[in-house]
């Protein structure tokens, strides 16, 4: 191979190269962003993805100019990434070094500011003097020459790069655990990718003009694999920082995003790169191109669809993440509401078409509370109607209709009420009652015939099964919101154990403590606003209050009528012992909880009663609706500690 052939090569595999480093570096800045912005880590390593990125972007601009004076900007724009690299180096080291708990008591930190200081003034003196680099060179490749202060900022990127490493050595030792030490470990040696790939090191050589061509490419394209590689590599320990998800979690996420992302970008980039240099059976390449391209991402989507979940299997969810794999598996599973009344409405509509009649209707049953669930058609009764008749009572409650083999053998259990034929629909676990179907009668009694009513029984029992399905996805959910709940408060607190810093994690514990308070307030709000009846009455994070559970024996097991024994009981511990007044200041808060919410007052008329503005009386209110928040969790903490003990 000639030296000319070996030097057209090695550009074309630098453009490739350098490209990918843009790509992997960006993408790496953007998953960043996405998932811990407020993690300052991850803030500071995504400063030093950005100073890569801006060198690398303009490497591959100048790979592509012609014009020597558009080459020359774009080598001093490039300092940007050059000179800011150093700075954001050590900001990143700080940022590690805070995560073990060795805080900086303000040295540190203004040393990080001196920096970003430095480095915005060689940044100007190199695209506006020629102080730090000076002299275009265009042969054998395009590079500057040094300036006479450029010895100056090498003398900065030594010190500021010693001391990074420094910082990250200490956090390294600080790191007591297995798991964060090997962490911490990659990311020192991964620190070392970005440093090496941003240096002008050409510029070290002021004879470059003379040295072979063909080594400095060879050199050149080493040098920037390793790079390319160890920046892939390096965004595996940043993953860590940021995200408050377990480490099986960030694992799986960050390998779909590298698949997805950056190795299909680069696989697209060949594509447009190099099909349009080649020819397919007297196809032009210009044609062909954006075919190959498109096939390119589809096949690596199909294949990493494939690929992904025996990966996953492999390095993530191993044996002894069986529970996770679980879990995976439950959400293929489980139906939302909005799937049940989908799955109800379509059963509604081929009951109808079967037994020729125009309308029908489901609904769901909690006491001698009734809720539609579903409907077909233009005839329909009213909820008033329906409320009026009782339903439980027009059949057997305490009967055990479980669904069984025996029970499909039994008459189907019809009853004519109004211009319907109604059948109860029964809980398989148990018998209990659950809601009543409804059809338009099409005579005065109901007349199926043996192979209708055979149908008819598989239909309703699908939507018997579907309700009851939603009932008791009802209850996983209330305990899911539990979990959901508990996990995000450990997530938080637990980035900061995951690396020493127990002082951190304790505060956050405090914060999440105080929010917890607040959204338990929201939560009050939203039950008084429903008072008299309504879906927020019933909210799960109220029925799972111990208070409740113990008053529901004493409500036959109505849960809003226990919720509103709870808050009635609280808004009593707020009446004054005094005679009562509408205007004495200490009876203020139990009048308006009393007549907005239990005697459902509109505020207007509360406010003029009370003799305040609506100002004063939202104020008011909205402490007033505090105080019985307070009082609630109160009694629960009173509760759990007598449970405790």
């Amino acid at each position: 191979m000639t030296d000319d052939l070996f030097i057209l090569l090695s550009r074309q595999i630098n453009e490739v190269l350098t490209a990918a480093t843009v790509i992997i570096a960006v993408s790496m800045l953007l998953y960043n962003l996405s998932h811990g912005p407020n993690d300052r880590v991850t803030r500071a390593s995504s400063a030093l993805l950005g100073c890569v990125s801006a060198i690398y972007i303009g490497d591959v601009l100048v790979a592509i100019s012609r014009a020597p004076q558009t080459i020359e900007t774009l080598l001093r724009l490039e300092w940007l990434g050059i000179a800011f690299a150093p700075a954001a180096l050590f900001h990143l080291s700080d940022a590690l070094l805070a995560t073990t708990g060795l805080r900086s008591r303000g040295r540190r930190r203004r040393v990080v500011r001196l920096l970003y200081a430095f480095a915005t003034l060689f940044f100007v003196l190199a695209c506006l003097t020629d102080l730090i680099v000076r002299d275009l060179l265009l042969q054998p490749l395009e590079i500057m020459q040094p300036g006479p202060l450029f010895p100056l900022f090498v003398a900065y990127f030594l010190v500021a790069s010693l001391f990074a490493f420094n910082n990250v050595l200490r956090a390294r030792r600080r790191c007591l655990t297995r798991a964060t030490h090997r962490r911490m470990t990659y990311l020192l040696f991964a620190l070392i990718t970005p440093m090496a790939g941003v240096f002008p090191f050409s510029l070290l050589f002021p004879n470059a003009a003379e040295v072979d061509a063909a080594l400095i490419w060879l050199l050149v394209n080493v040098g920037n694999l390793g790079i390319v590689l160890m920046l892939a590599f390096m965004a595996y320990p940043l993953a860590f920082f940021g995200p408050k998800k377990p480490d099986r979690m960030i694992k799986a996420e960050l390998l779909s995003f590298m698949l997805r992302g950056p190795i299909t970008g680069i696989a697209v980039l060949i594509v447009i790169l190099y099909v349009p240099r080649l020819s397919f059976f007297g196809i032009p390449s210009s044609a062909l191109m954006p075919f190959v391209a498109v096939a390119t991402v589809m096949g690596l989507q199909w294949l990493f669809t494939l690929a992904i979940p025996i990966i996953e299997q492999k390095l993530i969810y191993t044996e002894d993440q069986e529970q996770a794999r679980q879990l995976q598996a439950l959400s293929q599973h489980l139906l939302t509401r909005d799937d049940a009344k989908q799955l109800i409405e379509a059963t509604l509509a081929a009951i109808c078409d079967y037994l020729r009649v125009p309308s029908a209707f489901v609904v769901s049953l909690n006491g001698e509370k009734v809720a539609f669930e579903q409907q077909v058609g233009p005839l329909q009764p009213t909820l008033e109607s329906l409320e009026a008749a009782r339903l439980s009572s027009l059949f057997h409650l305490n009967s055990n209709g479980a669904l069984n083999s025996a029970q499909a053998e039994t008459p189907v259990e019809l009853v004519a009420w109004q211009s319907f034929w109604l059948i109860p629909l029964r809980s398989g676990r148990g018998g209990r009652l659950i809601g009543v179907l409804g059809v338009w009668a099409r005579s005065t009694a109901p007349n199926l015939q043996a192979e209708e009513e055979t149908v008819f029984r598989v239909l309703y029992q699908r939507v018997a099964r579907v309700l009851d399905d939603m009932h008791l996805q009802a209850e996983l959910f209330a305990r899911l919101e539990d979990i959901i709940e508990s996990s995000a408060t450990v997530g938080i607190e637990s980035e900061s154990v995951r690396y020493g810093n127990a002082a951190e994690a304790a505060r956050l514990t405090e914060q999440s403590a105080s929010e917890t308070a607040t959204e338990f307030s929201e939560v009050i709000w939203g039950a008084l606003r429903d008072y008299w009846g309504g879906a927020r009455l019933t909210d799960s994070r109220l029925v799972r209050l111990q208070q409740v559970q113990a008053a529901l024996a004493e409500q036959s097991g109505d849960a809003a009528k226990a919720v509103r024994a709870v808050l009635s009981s609280a808004i009593e511990s707020l009446k004054p012992q005094s005679a009562f007044s509408l205007t004495a200041a200490e009876w203020t808060l139990y009048n308006i909880l009393d007549l907005r919410f239990i005697k459902g007052q509109k505020v207007r008329d509360v406010a003029r009663k009370l003799a305040m503005s609506d100002a004063d009386f939202y104020r008011k209110q909205r402490i007033a609706v505090e105080r019985v928040a307070q009082i609630v969790l109160k009694r629960e903490k009173q509760l759990n500690a007598e449970k405790i003990s």
